[in-house]
C-alpha cells in the first residue's frame, strides 16, 4: 500500500462521501465492496490496526496473546510454527451454491481467493454422529433412518429437487407452498419427527422449530440449495477458503479500493455528527493529530463495537443474549467423522432439550490454517451462562465429541443488535451469531444493502463458475 502524506490523509477526511463505513469485519467489507461497485463513493475506517474486526483470523502467537495474555504457545505442546496457523475467531463455512458464493463471483472477489471443499456434513442424534443424507443414495445408506423412513425421505427429496413454485405441476398434491405451512408438507410426505429434525436444522439450517408454522416455500428452497450444493462436490455442501476466512474481508477491501474506495486503519472515532435527527458525518484524527470530519451524504454503516462505552452498550444497540465460542486445537480428526479433514456437525436443540442448536466446525492443515497434522475445531452456541465454567457445562456434550485436545481458547461474546430506525441513516450490523455457516449472515448483508440503497444485489450469476478464470 503506497504511503500517504499527512496532507493527502487530511484531504481524504475533510470531504463528502456517499457512505462512511466503520469497522472491517466481513459484513462491513462485503457491503463497502458492493456499494463501491454500484457507483457509490466510500470511506472505510477501522479503529483497529488490522482487518477483520470480530471476524479476524489470527496466527498462533496472536491467539495466545488475545486469549491468555501470553506472547507465544508453550513449546512443550509442540503445536508447530505460529505462522502456519490462521485461526478464525468466528469460523463459518460457505454453502457451495449459496448467496455468499454468488456475491463473491458477481463482484469477482474470487480472483483473490482459492477454495477447497469441506469433507463432511454431520448431525448429532442420541450421542452419535451421522452423515446428513442429501441424495437418494445417502438415504439408503444412512444409519439415521429406518427402512420406511429411507423410502419416505427419498420421495420427499425427489420432490424438493424438482420443485419450482412457478410450475404448479411440481407442487405437492396441488398445494401452493407459499400458502401452506411446512408442517402440512411434512404431513403429506409422512415425515416423522426424526426426519423433520435433521431436515430443519442440518439441511435447511433453521435455528429453532418456528419455521414449521410458516409457508413451506422458503424451507423447500433451502433444502434444494443444500441438495444442489452437495451435488457439486459429493460429500458436503460446504466450501472453505484455503488460508482461512481472513482472505474474505481483505478481498472485498481490495474490490472497494479498485473502485475508488478509501481505506484508513487505526482511526479512532471521536464523534458522530447529526443534523435534524440524521447522521451527517464522522469525526476522527488526521495524520497530524488534528480532528477532521468525513461527511456522509447517504449514511454511515458501522459494527456494534463502535457503540460500546465503558463495556456497556449505548442507546444505539441492545444485547440479545450471548454466544460461547470454544476453539480447540487437535492432532487428530474429530472421531466418528470418517477421518474427515474438515466438517460441520450440528447438534439440534431438540436433542439436548435446549432453546437453540450447538454447532461444531472443523478445518485443518489441509486448508493451510494449522501446522501439519493439526486440526482447528470450534464449538459455538447461544448460552444462558455469562461465566466460563457454567457455559462450558452447557456445551459438554459437544466437547466430548472432539476427543483429546492440545490447546483450548474460550470466550463468551455478547450479541448486539441495533435499536435504530433507518430514517436516521445510521445502519448498524448485528453481532455474529452462533452458526458455523454464512447463510444467516449473508441474508443480513443483502437485506442491509437494500435498506441502505433501495436496490437489490444482483445474484443472477451461476455458482458453477467458481474456479473458472476471471
Amino acid at each position: 500500500r503506497p504511503s500517504q502524506s499527512p496532507d493527502f490523509a487530511r484531504r481524504q477526511m475533510d470531504k463528502e462521501y456517499d457512505y462512511v463505513v466503520l469497522g472491517t469485519g466481513l459484513k462491513e467489507c462485503i457491503l463497502s465492496g458492493l456499494l463501491s461497485t454500484n457507483g457509490y463513493s466510500v470511506l472505510h475506517m477501522d479503529k483497529n490496526s488490522y482487518y477483520g474486526g470480530e471476524s479476524a483470523s489470527l496466527n498462533l502467537n496472536d491467539l495466545y496473546n488475545k486469549f491468555k495474555g501470553e506472547s507465544k504457545a508453550p513449546a512443550e505442546l509442540k503445536l508447530g510454527s505460529s505462522r502456519d496457523y490462521s485461526v478464525d475467531l468466528c469460523p463459518k463455512l460457505l454453502m457451495a451454491c449459496g448467496n455468499l458464493v454468488k456475491t463473491l463471483l458477481s463482484t469477482k472477489v474470487t480472483r483473490y481467493l482459492e477454495f477447497k471443499s469441506v469433507t463432511g456434513s454431520f448431525v448429532y442424534k442420541q450421542g452419535k454422529i451421522h452423515k446428513v443424507p442429501a441424495s437418494g443414495g445417502d438415504a439408503w445408506r444412512s444409519s439415521l433412518l429406518g427402512m420406511m423412513e429411507k423410502y419416505r425421505f427419498k420421495t420427499f427429496l425427489d420432490f424438493v429437487i424438482q420443485y419450482n413454485h412457478e410450475e404448479t405441476k411440481t407442487w405437492p398434491n396441488k398445494m401452493d407452498c407459499k400458502k401452506v405451512t411446512m408442517e402440512e408438507v411434512y404431513k403429506y410426505y409422512k415425515l416423522g419427527e426424526n426426519i423433520q429434525e435433521f431436515v430443519g436444522h442440518a439441511v435447511c439450517l433453521y435455528l429453532d422449530e418456528s419455521y414449521k408454522k410458516m409457508p413451506a416455500h422458503e424451507t423447500l428452497e433451502r433444502a434444494k440449495l443444500y441438495a444442489n450444493s452437495v451435488a457439486r462436490y459429493g460429500n458436503s455442501p460446504y466450501i472453505y477458503p484455503v488460508w482461512g476466512l481472513g482472505g474474505l474481508p481483505e478481498g472485498f477491501s481490495r474490490l472497494c479500493a479498485v473502485h475508488g474506495g478509501i481505506y484508513m486503519l487505526n482511526k479512532p472515532i471521536h464523534k458522530l455528527h447529526y443534523k435534524d435527527g440524521k447522521i451527517t458525518g464522522v469525526e476522527s484524527t488526521d495524520e497530524n493529530g488534528k480532528n477532521a470530519t468525513a461527511r456522509a451524504k447517504n449514511g454511515v454503516l458501522a459494527d456494534p463495537t463502535y457503540f460500546i462505552k465503558d463495556g456497556k452498550p449505548g442507546a444505539e444497540i441492545k444485547q440479545e443474549g450471548q454466544v460461547a465460542r470454544w476453539i480447540c486445537i487437535l492432532d487428530h480428526p474429530i472421531p466418528n467423522t470418517n477421518n474427515a479433514d474438515s466438517c460441520q456437525i450440528i447438534i439440534p436443540s431438540t436433542q439436548l432439550k435446549r432453546m437453540s442448536d450447538i454447532y461444531i466446525s472443523c478445518v485443518s492443515y489441509c486448508h493451510n490454517v494449522a501446522a501439519k497434522g493439526h486440526y482447528v475445531a470450534m464449538i459455538s452456541a447461544q448460552v444462558k451462562a455469562t461465566n466460563e465454567a457454567e457455559a462450558k457445562k452447557e456445551l459438554k456434550e459437544a466437547y466430548t465429541l472432539l476427543g483429546k485436545t492440545k490447546a483450548e481458547f474460550f470466550s463468551i461474546n455478547p450479541v448486539y443488535k441495533s435499536t435504530l430506525k433507518d430514517d436516521g441513516k445510521l445502519f448498524i450490523t448485528d453481532s455474529y451469531d452462533a452458526t458455523t455457516h454464512w447463510e444467516t449472515t449473508c441474508r443480513e448483508v443483502l437485506a442491509m444493502f437494500k435498506r441502505m440503497t433501495g436496490k437489490e444485489v444482483d445474484l443472477s450469476i451461476s455458482p458453477d463458475k467458481l474456479g473458472e478464470d476471471e
